[in-house]
């Protein structure tokens, strides 16, 4: 039965991931770029300003919502999201991708992510536009939304819209208790028992109490406690990686030397042949660069969604923020820490030590830090990966609710904990796998959405261009739906008020 479900697996992983994936992710990445003038340059200043830059100049980025208020904040909705994306992928996925990929993988992680920019800021940007509120009173939002409503409002389309969204819906709830789940706890567990010698089981027990008592709180508890974690672990890893990084800076113009001579053939990826090379290095880091950031696979979307924001650009802002966070620095960073410490022959990408994985980069941390090195990976992926399992858990939760009603998502809730002790007793390899490709599953569907929507996204972003920037007297566009439009437009109105007594 195992070699059966594996078998199939391989087949169906090497469609979604496979050339024919990988194409359609960056070939959407670079069609949202075209049809919004290339947002992610043209408005870099701007997006990083309102961004980023808000959090320490405008008070409503950070202030919380009022009790009765379902939304949460702009900063909160960033740190959720960021909270799932910023995991083992930034550390285990980036030695992966040099490992196989060799040095020039790093350079199409990057060119991933620059067009991956554009492919969340859209997924955002019709998350907001789409988004309805549930029986709670909460937004819910994400791709089964735009496809069913978006998609689907077109001539012919109803049916096709709908299958679609309940198809992503179903994948993302299988994805969430894998690779959102039992892989990253069983990360944990691992490397903690390998660094602390902590056992499997009591880590899966606290982790499972810690869970409960976030998860069943609801999205407001996992919000307010993923702004405290995500800034702190961020800033935890940025600062150790950056030691590592200077302590190493004489290698550092090799290094960028080694990924873009890789990235062209100039030199084989592990010392193999130069066009397998280079096309290892293409495969390797579209992946990871898609594993790492999520652009593409309208899993971040679902929380960006539940914000208080009414600019639907605001937030894709915010998602294009998070994929520069997530890939142009961390993963930069844990790159360079591998490449500069001495582990990789700069001249071929050959591999100079047998390990892989978190352990490669706990021996590139170990030059700086000793025996200290494993210890503190152990614990940044303790915190990377934990977040991860509460980002993802909210995920999990709206595409329950989505097929099942607000009301069964408790239950959703409770045996989503409860595979947190799961996650940290078992053997997971097949689930790391199964969990990659119900990743790419979700991703089809999700793309097709983006891209038969382009045009709302273009249209959105001319809108707000309009308005902000040319000083245009135009209706706002803040939702697909005439309600939720005017009940927006009315709570302005009052705002202004106030503001003006």
């Amino acid at each position: 039965m195992l070699e059966t479900i594996t078998s199939v697996n391989g087949v169906v992983n090497g469609i979604v991931w496979g050339p024919v994936g990988l194409a359609l992710l960056f070939g959407t990445g670079f069609v949202m770029s075209v049809r919004t003038g290339f947002f992610q340059f043209g408005h870099f200043r701007y997006w990083l300003r309102n961004t980023i830059g808000a959090i320490f100049t405008d008070r409503d980025i950070t202030a919380h919502t009022e009790k009765n208020d379902k939304a949460i904040s702009q900063f909160q909705s960033l740190c959720t999201a960021l909270a799932a994306t910023i995991g083992t992928g930034n550390i285990v996925g980036v030695a992966t991708a040099i490992l196989s990929g060799g040095p020039g993988a790093i350079f199409w992680m990057w060119a991933m992510a620059i067009l991956g920019m554009m492919t969340n800021y859209s997924e955002n940007v019709l998350g907001i536009f789409y988004r309805r509120k549930n029986a709670d009173g909460e937004w819910s939002g994400g791709a089964m939304y735009y496809l069913a409503d978006g998609l689907g409002s077109k001539k012919g389309c109803k049916k096709l819209g709908r299958v679609l969204a309940v198809l992503f819906a179903c994948f993302c709830v299988l994805a969430s208790f894998g690779i959102g789940n039992m892989s990253q706890i069983n990360s944990i567990a691992g490397n903690m028992n390998a660094a602390f010698q902590v056992p499997n089981l009591l880590t899966g027990i606290l982790l499972a109490v810690l869970s409960a008592l976030v998860i069943l709180g609801g999205l407001k508890r996992v919000a307010a406690v993923t702004e405290k974690v995500v800034p702190l672990m961020a800033l935890f890893y940025i600062l150790g990686a950056l030691t590592v990084v200077l302590t190493h800076i004489t290698a550092i113009p090799a290094a960028f030397a080694a990924i873009f001579k890789g990235a062209f053939a100039m030199q084989a990826a592990g010392g193999g042949v130069l066009g397998y090379g280079v096309s290892r290095a293409i495969t390797w880091g579209f992946k990871r660069g898609a594993f790492s950031n999520e652009a593409g696979l309208g899993s971040s979307v679902m929380v960006h969604a539940s914000s208080n924001v009414k600019e639907p650009v605001q937030q894709g802002m915010w998602g294009i923020f998070e994929v520069f966070a997530d890939t142009i620095v961390v993963c930069t960073l844990t790159a360079l820490v591998i490449l500069t410490s001495g582990f990789v022959d700069l001249n071929t990408g050959r591999m100079l030590t047998e390990v892989q994985g978190s352990a490669l980069v706990g021996e590139a941390f170990s030059t700086v830090f000793g025996s200290f090195g494993p210890k503190f990976i152990a614990v940044s992926i303790l915190l990377f990966a934990y977040s991860t399992v509460l980002g993802w858990s909210h995920y999990g939760t709206k595409a329950f609710e989505y097929l099942f009603g607000t009301k069964a998502s408790m239950g959703y809730k409770v045996v989503f904990v409860a595979m947190v002790l799961v996650g940290a007793t078992m053997k997971l390899d097949l689930a790391w796998d199964l969990s990659d490709t119900f990743n790419g599953l979700m991703m089809l569907p999700n793309l097709i959405g983006v891209l038969s929507l382009s045009g709302t996204v273009a249209a959105i972003t001319r809108n707000y261009v309009d308005r902000k920037f040319h000083g245009k007297q135009v209706e706002p566009m803040w939702s697909a739906f005439a309600e939720y439009q005017k009940e927006e437009e009315a709570e302005e109105v009052t705002l202004d008020k106030a503001a003006n007594e």
